[in-house]
């Protein structure tokens, strides 16, 4: 059909245009973050595309509705703005079938909103969470500077100096964490250390010389004292740990539905389940929001809508939060966006609905 071919082409024209704007914002914000923490000595400034790129699927999941709206309502606005509407109203088509003739395309983005939350999403949080605890713990010398302690991952390292190709360190001081509790806390005092290249090995090989090395029982008295003309010591990286069990946004569907029966892990599968179904919430808010006269034009009606659209994804993350906590159930996920589809479906007919209301209403006075 003409119509749905017209639409569809504006709408996802628009949506593009604007999803890729809000993209490239939150990504500006988030680069600036990163770089902060790569100025800080916290981060390798080798890793940041690799860490945005992963990030990225996460961000789209809350841009993508978002867009979707926005292109929406700026299309069904020109359409009043320019008396289409009127056009097509003349012609016997509403606005109530243009919604219907856009439904498919709606499902499209449902379906395109439900591969980034279930599976491309978590997917890049488990790559972000490897290579972040990975390069965290493989760069501990990396990051060194001079004078400064640089914590990473277990460890934290101080050098008075180094070279300037990194592999030779003078007045060092390493602080290694234990692993498992009731194991003693390391702490390692020398005058040198000089890097060891092993190929292509992610750990740091490092061989300590003229100093002493302290196990230190945290919460007692108790430690052992050693002292080293060299000491090779080999800082690891946790290859095997690709995420904490508490970042539940990185774990696989599939696991997250084996353990739906606790809340915290219930509040992602809810909100994995049911954020895609806010696309068709969208598209009944713009037939309802949407309506403009040409004098007003077609911006008038678009930043309450916004407005109203944000409040519906806020109270989604409101839900996932409470639910995490034991606190509602997953219901309140559907609750809330048939709430918006309601009332939006209400608001979209009170033409139709105003006159009856008004006779009933004269009926009871009478």
């Amino acid at each position: 059909m003409i119509i749905r071919r017209y639409l569809v082409k504006q709408v996802i024209s628009t949506s593009i245009v604007v999803v890729s704007l809000l993209t490239m914002i939150i990504l500006g914000a988030r680069l600036i973050k990163f770089f902060g923490m790569a100025a800080q000595g916290n981060l390798d400034t080798s890793v940041l595309l690799s860490i945005v790129g992963y990030r990225l699927p996460e961000f789209l999941i809350l841009i993508l509705p978002l867009g979707f709206f926005i292109g929406l309502m700026l299309v069904f606005g020109r359409l009043y703005v320019d008396q289409e509407m009127a056009v097509l109203n003349g012609s016997g088509v509403s606005k109530h079938r243009l919604a219907r003739l856009l439904i498919p395309m709606t499902t499209g983005f449902l379906v395109v909103h439900m591969l980034l939350t279930v599976w491309i999403s978590p997917w890049g949080l488990r790559q972000y969470y490897e290579l972040y605890a990975t390069q965290s713990v493989r760069a501990g010398f990396d990051l060194v500077r001079p004078q400064e302690f640089i914590s990473a991952g277990a460890y934290t390292i101080y050098a008075g100096s180094l070279s300037e190709d990194r592999k030779n360190l003078k007045d060092i001081f390493l602080y290694q964490r234990a692993e498992k509790p009731g194991r003693p806390d390391a702490m390692i005092l020398a005058k040198e250390a000089t890097r060891i290249e092993v190929g292509d090995d992610a750990a740091s090989v490092v061989d300590l010389i003229q100093g002493r090395r302290y196990e230190i029982y945290p919460n007692t008295a108790k430690y052992t004292h050693t002292e080293f003309q060299t000491y090779r010591i080999r800082i690891e990286s946790n290859k095997e740990s690709k995420y904490d069990a508490s970042q539940v946004d990185g774990i696989s569907f599939g696991k997250l539905w084996e353990t739906r029966d606790n809340p915290i892990v219930s509040s992602e599968l809810g909100w994995r389940i049911f954020t895609p179904f806010s696309m068709f919430v969208a598209l009944i808010l713009t037939v309802a929001l949407s309506e403009v006269t040409p004098r007003q034009g077609r911006y008038l009606k678009l930043f309450p809508a916004i407005l109203v659209f944000a409040s519906m994804i806020v109270l989604l993350i409101a839900v996932k939060t409470r639910m995490s906590k034991g606190e509602i159930g997953m219901w309140a996920y559907p609750t809330i966006l048939l709430f918006y589809a309601v009332a939006g479906i209400l608001f979209s007919r009170k033409q139709k609905l105003a006159p009856k209301f008004k006779k009933q209403i004269q009926r009871v006075r009478s």
